[in-house]
C-alpha cells in the first residue's frame, strides 16, 4: 500500500508541470470567463453581477448578434461538407499507387498548413480585392463590375468559403489513412464474386470509412464554426457585416467596444451550441456509421 501511494506520488510529480500550466492557463480562464459572463465588466473597472442580462441582451435584443450567427451558420453550412467532399475525392485519387504520391500529397496538404496565417489571407484579399487578379480577369473578359468580390455583399462571403474549401489538406490526410486501412483481401474477394468498382466503393469503401467521415465531420464543424483569421484580415466583417463571423463579433465586442462581460456570454454561448452539435452528430452516427457490429 505503501509502495503504491509512492508511485502515485511520483506520477503526480511528474506531470506536475501539465497540471499546473492546465490549473493556471486553461481552467481558471475558463471558469473565470463564466463568472465575467454574469457581469457588466468593461475590462478596464470592477466587474458588476448583472446575473443573465448579457445572455438576455444576445438572445432577445442584440440583432447584430443574430446576423453574425446566421453569417457563421451560411458558411459552415456550405464549407464544411464541400471541404469533406474534395477531401475524399482526392483522397481517393491518392489511394491508388502511382509515381510522385508523396509529393502530391505534400502539395495538397500545404493550404492546410499555411492557410490559416495571416500571409495567405493578405495574399487572398489581393488576389479578390479590388483591382486585383480576379478584377483583372473579369476586366480582360469584358466583365467590368462596380465592387470587387470582396467588397460586394452578395459575393464576399463565397470568396471565404472557396478559401475554407482550399484548405482541404487536413482531413485529406485522415481519409487517406482511413482508407489504407482497408484490407485490400475484401476488394479481392467482392473481384472473385463478380462486383464491379462502384459496387466495390459503394458497398465496401463507404461503409467502412463512415467513422473517419464522423471524426472529419466532428473536426470541421468545432473549427467551421470558429472561423476568425480569415474574416478579420480580409474583410474585417464586412461589407454592410456580410461576413461577420461569430468570433469577429465575439472579438468586436470584448476588445473594440469593452463589454467583456457580454463577449464572455457569446463565449459560452458558443461552447453550448457547438456542443449540442456535437452531441446531436454523435447520437445520430447510430444511423449511418458502420462498426465491427454493423449498424445498430
Amino acid at each position: 500500500m505503501h509502495k503504491q501511494r509512492k508511485n502515485n506520488l511520483q506520477g503526480y510529480l511528474f506531470i506536475s508541470p501539465w497540471l499546473i500550466c492546465f490549473l493556471i492557463f486553461t481552467l481558471y480562464p475558463v471558469c473565470m470567463s463564466f463568472y465575467y459572463s454574469l457581469t457588466d465588466f468593461d475590462i478596464l473597472s470592477a466587474p458588476n453581477f448583472v446575473g443573465l442580462e448579457n445572455y438576455r441582451y444576445l438572445l432577445f435584443k442584440d440583432r447584430k448578434f443574430w446576423g453574425s450567427v446566421k453569417v457563421t451558420f451560411l458558411y459552415a453550412c456550405v464549407s464544411i461538407p464541400l471541404r469533406l467532399v474534395f477531401a475524399f475525392f482526392v483522397a481517393n485519387l491518392l489511394s491508388k499507387p502511382h509515381r510522385g504520391q508523396g509529393i502530391y500529397r505534400t502539395l495538397f496538404y500545404l493550404p492546410s498548413i499555411v492557410g490559416e496565417s495571416v500571409a495567405i489571407a493578405i495574399v487572398w484579399r489581393t488576389i479578390f480585392g479590388k483591382n486585383g487578379a480576379v478584377d483583372s480577369l473579369l476586366a480582360s473578359l469584358g466583365i467590368v463590375t462596380k465592387y470587387s468580390m470582396l467588397g460586394n455583399p452578395d459575393t464576399a462571403i463565397w470568396t471565404l468559403i472557396l478559401m475554407s474549401v482550399w484548405q482541404f489538406g487536413s482531413p485529406m490526410l485522415i481519409f487517406l489513412a482511413g482508407l489504407k486501412d482497408i484490407p485490400e483481401t475484401y476488394y479481392e474477394a467482392a473481384s472473385i464474386d463478380g462486383a464491379n468498382s462502384f459496387q466495390k466503393f459503394w458497398k465496401i469503401t463507404m461503409p467502412l470509412i463512415t467513422p473517419i467521415f464522423l471524426f472529419n465531420l466532428v473536426m470541421q464543424t468545432i473549427t467551421g464554426f470558429m472561423v476568425f483569421t480569415q474574416g478579420y484580415i480580409i474583410t474585417s466583417g464586412g461589407p454592410l457585416n456580410s461576413t461577420l463571423f461569430y468570433v469577429i463579433y465575439l472579438y468586436q465586442t470584448t476588445f473594440e467596444h469593452f463589454e467583456a462581460g457580454r463577449g464572455s456570454a457569446m463565449a459560452w454561448l458558443l461552447l453550448a451550441f457547438v456542443g449540442i452539435l456535437t452531441a446531436i452528430l454523435f447520437s445520430t452516427s447510430k444511423y449511418w456509421v458502420f462498426d465491427e457490429n454493423g449498424k445498430e
